[in-house]
C-alpha cells in the first residue's frame, strides 16, 4: 500500500526524522490559507499524487508570495500529471502540500528496502541527490553504497556513520545523518514498509538533515497491524478493480492488454501472461484467485474481468491442488450467467475434480472453448480475440 507525501512525513516525524513544515490542501483557497499560516517569504506547492517524478511533469512550484501560491495551486489541482511512473494515462491532482521553503547546500538519496539476494533488509544512499536511484545506477554505480543490517541488532550506528562519511556529508553533520538513518530504519521495521525512500535528503544552510521527499510503501500482509496506517490509504489513487479485488482478498493488478485471465498462484499467473505474450496476445490483468477460492470469490474475480471493458477474451487456467477445478467451473458459470457472459471464454482445467469440472462446464449451456494445455489455451484465447 502507497501513502501521500504529507502522510509519510508525518509517520517520520514520530521517530525523529526531521521533515519541513507543511500543510496538505484540497482546494486553491486552503492552499493560500495554508501559506499564511506557515509563515515563510517562501513555500513550496507540491501535486500529492501516488507516483514519482512529479516535478518534471510540472507538478512542484516554488511560490514567493501568496498570489504565486494561489496562481500555482489553480494550475496543479485538477491537472493530470503524466509521469515515467502513472503511466500515459495519468493521475488527476486532487489535493496540494503546501511546505515551507529550505536553504539547500546539498542533496543526498537514502532509502531502506528489502533485498531479497541477501534475505536482509538494506539501506543505500548517494550523493547523486533529486535524481531517481535507477539512473544513478546506469551512469555512477560507484556512488551507491550498501549496509546490509542484521535484522537480530538492526542496523548499528556505526553502519549509519560509515555510509554518511562514504557518500560525503560533511564532517559536522555526519552524527546527526547517522541518526536521521537509524531513525528512518526503525520507521521502516515498525511499520512493516517495503520501502522507505528519501529523495532527496538534504543539508541546510542552518546544519541540519532533513528530509525534503518521503515515499513510504507498506506491506499489505501486515495492514492489520496498523491501523493507524490503513487509515491513510487513498483510494481515489487506486485502480477501481483493484480495490473491489481486496474486499474478496483476490490478488488482481490491472494491465493494458485485452484478454483477461483467471489463475490460482501467483507462479502460474505469471507463466500465464508470459505464454499469452509468447503466442502475441496482451493480458489485461494479473487475477491470483488463490488456493482456498470459494464460489463467490471466482465469481467476483470473475465480474472483476468483466468490468474492464478492455477485455475482448478471457483464459481461465487453473490447476486444482489445494483448489478443486468444480469449484472453478462452479463460479465461472453463476458469473457468466449472471452478467451474461458476450466474449470468448477458454478454459483450462487439471488437478482435482477435473473431469467434475470439464462436466459441469459442458453441461452448462455456454460458450466455452476448452483447452488441453496452457499453450493450447493462449494460442486458441489469442486467435479468438484477433
Amino acid at each position: 500500500m502507497n501513502i501521500h507525501e504529507y502522510q509519510g512525513k508525518e509517520v517520520l516525524k514520530q521517530y525523529g526524522v526531521l521533515v519541513p513544515e507543511g500543510k496538505v490542501a484540497f482546494t486553491v483557497d486552503e492552499a493560500v490559507e495554508a501559506a499564511k499560516e506557515l509563515g515563510t517569504s517562501v513555500v513550496v506547492v507540491k501535486a500529492q499524487i501516488h507516483a514519482g517524478g512529479r516535478g518534471k511533469a510540472g507538478g512542484v512550484k516554488v511560490a514567493k508570495n501568496l498570489d504565486e501560491v494561489k496562481a500555482y495551486a489553480s494550475e496543479i489541482l485538477g491537472k493530470t500529471l503524466i509521469t515515467h511512473q502513472t503511466g500515459p494515462e495519468g493521475k488527476e491532482v486532487k489535493r496540494l502540500l503546501i511546505e515551507q521553503g529550505c536553504d539547500i547546500k546539498k542533496e543526498y538519496y537514502v532509502g531502506v528496502v528489502v533485498d531479497r539476494g541477501t534475505g536482509r533488509v538494506v539501506l543505500m544512499a548517494s550523493e547523486e541527490g533529486g535524481t531517481e536511484i535507477e539512473e544513478v545506477a546506469a551512469h555512477s554505480p560507484e556512488k551507491i553504497f550498501k549496509e546490509i543490517v542484521d535484522p537480530a541488532i538492526g542496523l548499528q550506528a556505526f553502519q549509519a556513520k560509515r555510509l554518511a562519511f562514504n557518500i560525503n556529508i560533511p564532517k559536522e553533520l555526519v552524527n546527526k545523518a547517522a541518526g536521521f538513518m537509524i531513525a528512518l530504519y526503525t520507521a521502516f521495521v515498525d511499520k512493516d514498509c517495503s520501502i522507505a525512500e528519501i529523495n532527496p535528503l538534504v543539508v541546510t544552510g542552518d546544519g541540519n538533515v532533513m528530509a525534503l521527499d518521503a515515499k513510504l510503501n507498506f506491506d499489505s500482509n501486515a495492514l492489520y497491524r496498523h491501523a493507524d496506517i490503513l487509515a491513510l490509504r487513498d483510494l481515489d489513487e487506486e485502480d477501481e478493480k483493484e480495490i473491489q479485488a481486496s474486499k474478496f482478498d483476490l490478488s488482481y493488478i490491472a494491465l493494458d492488454g485485452n484478454i483477461g485471465c483467471m489463475v490460482n498462484g501467483a507462479g502460474l499467473a505469471m507463466a500465464t501472461m508470459d505464454i499469452i505474450k509468447y503466442y502475441g496476445g496482451d493480458p489485461a490483468n494479473f487475477l491470483d484467485v488463490g488456493g482456498g477460492a470459494t464460489k463467490e470469490k471466482v465469481t467476483e474475480a470473475f465480474k472483476i474481468i468483466l468490468s474492464d471493458e478492455k477485455v475482448k477474451g478471457i483464459f481461465v487456467n487453473i490447476f486444482g491442488g489445494i483448489m478443486r477445478c468444480d469449484v472453478i467451473a462452479e463460479g465461472v458459470i453463476a458469473a457468466a450467467k449472471e452478467l451474461g457472459l458476450d466474449r470468448p471464454l477458454v478454459v483450462r482445467l487439471e488437478g482435482t475434480n477435473v473431469e467434475l469440472g470439464k462436466k459441469m462446464l459442458n453441461e452448462s449451456g455456454l460458450n466455452i472453448v476448452a483447452a488441453d494445455s496452457m499453450a493450447d489455451g493462449a494460442q486458441k484465447i489469442v486467435a479468438l480475440v484477433k
